[in-house]
């Protein structure tokens, strides 16, 4: 089937992390969520639903504006991107062991935990899934 209108960098980019966002909105709120209940984390009033939901989704917006950026404008921007945010997951993961939320040793390591598997999922699905899905021609015919 032949599309209506031409399929630009500038589209695919951006629709390709909106649906990473959305992807990473439920995973995130699904680990949230059994984080919270198996581990009988007190502390979730940060990290809650509604909060995941519009921060992930406008954290992805942006990524989608980087990885246009890298596509579009450097060369072998693909790569870069993928090392700038595997890094860039890495270091928001050390800067969260530092992290203190409370006077309690136990909530802030859950903490962490919980703030670290968030920023592990969204920095996979940035550094990973958004450049094989904006390479991937089944989902660009029937996603996009």
């Amino acid at each position: 089937m032949k599309p209506d209108f031409e399929k630009t960098i500038f589209y695919r980019s951006y629709m390709t992390c909106v649906f990473a966002g959305l992807i990473g909105t439920v995973l995130c709120m699904i680990y949230d969520l059994t984080f919270v209940q198996v581990m009988r984390f007190p502390l979730s009033s940060i990290i809650n639903v509604s909060t995941l939901i519009f921060a992930i989704n406008l954290i992805f917006l942006v990524i989608g504006a980087c990885y246009y950026w890298s596509v579009k404008f450097l060369p072998f921007g693909e790569i870069i991107y993928v090392i700038v945010f595997l890094v860039l997951t890495i270091v928001f993961i050390l800067m969260l062991q530092k992290f203190q939320r409370t006077d309690d040793s136990v909530i802030n390591g859950k903490f962490r935990w919980l703030s670290s598997g968030i920023v592990v999922i969204l920095g996979l699905l940035a550094a990973v899934a958004v450049p094989l899905l904006y390479r991937s021609k089944k989902f660009d015919e029937y996603v996009l």
